[in-house]
């Protein structure tokens, strides 16, 4: 609907582009776990990253001036972004005992090697 509400309108403000890379990324993790049956952590992350970003953006442009208001914003955006960081370096670290096979099933890893 937003999409046909933006195509209706003729144009597409910031905020409407952002809600639609949130929609996107809700169609990539809905995706990623029909097809291996993991839900990725990350995914909800950069979803929460998106949605902060868009807040900022039509809270600064639209309605009132900057506050301590948009520093809390930064802060959880950065935060979020660490939070992004360690959860990949945690996967790195320390990798799942169940590896994903050709068809998306989870097969136990070669302990072997």
């Amino acid at each position: 609907m937003a999409f046909v509400d933006m195509f209706n309108a003729g144009r597409a403000s910031i905020d409407d582009i952002l809600l639609l890379f949130i929609y996107l990324e809700l169609g990539a993790m809905v995706g990623i776990y029909f097809k291996t049956n993991h839900l990725p952590i990350r995914f909800l992350l950069y979803i929460a990253i998106t949605a902060l970003t868009r807040y900022l953006i039509g809270d600064v442009s639209h309605h009132r001036t900057p506050d301590v208001g948009l520093v809390y914003l930064c802060g959880g955006i950065f935060f979020l972004a660490l939070s992004v960081l360690a959860v990949r370096f945690a996967s790195y670290k320390f990798p799942s005992s169940k590896a994903i096979g050709a068809t998306g099933e989870a097969v136990e890893a070669d302990k072997d090697k």
